[in-house]
């Protein structure tokens, strides 16, 4: 996440840095806000997050020290974090398939074929109200210690 690309409380990731190759807008929530905000803004990095000039580089040690950190009792990756918030939008928190498709920025189900030629919709109002269930799900979570 670069500072230049938040703008209000929206982050636009440009297409050349995108799968998919597709600008993605993603509204960002309170908690969101309030970690980007927690993060140190330094003249000599246009990343949010890391530590170095390009921001967070590697993952396997950082995950490594979080997996010991939680006294993790089972293999997961990082992309299970994605995977987890999709499923859990879907089945607990009623966000309907494309929206979740929206907030993963995914080409395929609802925006392949004829479909995607005739639907340009962003769902950006969708997405927001998606990413805020999500965000106070998680809040709950992390009160329950």
């Amino acid at each position: 996440m670069l500072w230049a690309e938040i703008t209000g409380d929206t982050w636009t990731i440009p297409s050349t840095r995108t799968k998919n190759h597709r600008e993605h807008s993603i509204p960002l929530t309170e908690p969101a806000l309030a970690i980007i905000a927690a993060s140190p803004r330094r003249s000599d990095r246009d990343c949010v997050f890391g530590n170095g000039r390009q921001g967070f580089s590697d993952w396997s040690r950082a995950k490594a020290a979080l997996d010991e950190r939680i006294a993790a009792k089972f293999e997961w990756r990082l992309h299970d974090l994605r995977r987890t918030a999709a499923t859990v939008m879907a089945d607990r928190l009623g966000v309907l398939p494309h929206i979740v498709e929206a907030v993963l920025n995914h080409v395929g189900g609802h925006r392949a074929g004829v479909a995607g030629v005739y639907n340009r919709a962003k769902y950006q109002i969708e997405m927001r109200n998606a990413l805020e269930a999500w965000a106070g799900h998680v809040t709950k979570l992390a009160a329950r210690g």
